[in-house]
C-alpha cells in the first residue's frame, strides 16, 4: 500500500472510467469506512453519505448538470450531504451553518483518498443542482447536499494539475 504521500500525489480528478468494471463491494465498504473515520466537530458525523449504483439514477444525475455527464460513466457516485440539524443541537448556529459542512466536506475528501488508496479514481462535483438532487435521490429534507463524488476504475491518467507555489498560499504569522 501506498504511504499518504503518495496517495495525495496520485490523487487526480478522472473523468473517464471503465465502463465495464464495477467496484467491489469490498473497496466501496473500506471507502466507506474511510469516510466515516474522518475527524468531525464534536464527533458527531453530522453528515450522510448515499451511495448512487444504479445506472438510471446516475444517468438522471448526470442530465441535471450538464458539465457533469462523466457521473453516468462512473459505477459509483456518492452523495456527501451536511446534517445542519444533528450539528446545531450542539453547537448551534456555528455548528448549522458551518461544522455540518466541514463534517460532510473533510468526510468527502477522506474518501476521496480512500479511493485512490483502493486503486480507483474519482472526481469531486461541486456543480449540480441542490432541490432536484434532493428530490432525484429522496434525501430527507433537513439534509443539505454539499458534494458528488464519481468514482471508479480509471481509463484515463491525466497529467498533475499545476499548482500555486506555496509562497502564494500560505503565510507564516
Amino acid at each position: 500500500m501506498w504511504d499518504f504521500f503518495e496517495t495525495v500525489r496520485h490523487r487526480h480528478s478522472v473523468r473517464k472510467f471503465q465502463q465495464q468494471r464495477p467496484v467491489e463491494q469490498e473497496k466501496l465498504h473500506a471507502i466507506l469506512e474511510m469516510a466515516s473515520a474522518a475527524p468531525t466537530a464534536g464527533d458527531l458525523q453530522s453528515y450522510r453519505i448515499l451511495v448512487v449504483q444504479d445506472a438510471g439514477k446516475r444517468a438522471a444525475l448526470a442530465a441535471l448538470s450538464p458539465r457533469q455527464a462523466f457521473i453516468a460513466d462512473a459505477p459509483v457516485c456518492l452523495l456527501f450531504c451536511a446534517d445542519p440539524l444533528r450539528a446545531g443541537h450542539t453547537f448551534g448556529e456555528r455548528g448549522r451553518h458551518l461544522y455540518a459542512l466541514q463534517d460532510a466536506t473533510i468526510a468527502a475528501t477522506y474518501a476521496q483518498l480512500a479511493v485512490v488508496a483502493s486503486g480507483l479514481a474519482s472526481t469531486w462535483v461541486g456543480d449540480f443542482p441542490e432541490i432536484e438532487t434532493k428530490q432525484l435521490l429522496g434525501c430527507a429534507p433537513e439534509l443539505t447536499p454539499v458534494a458528488l463524488l464519481a468514482l471508479g476504475y480509471p481509463a484515463e491518467t491525466p497529467g498533475e494539475s499545476p499548482r500555486r507555489p506555496l509562497e502564494q498560499v500560505v503565510v507564516y504569522c
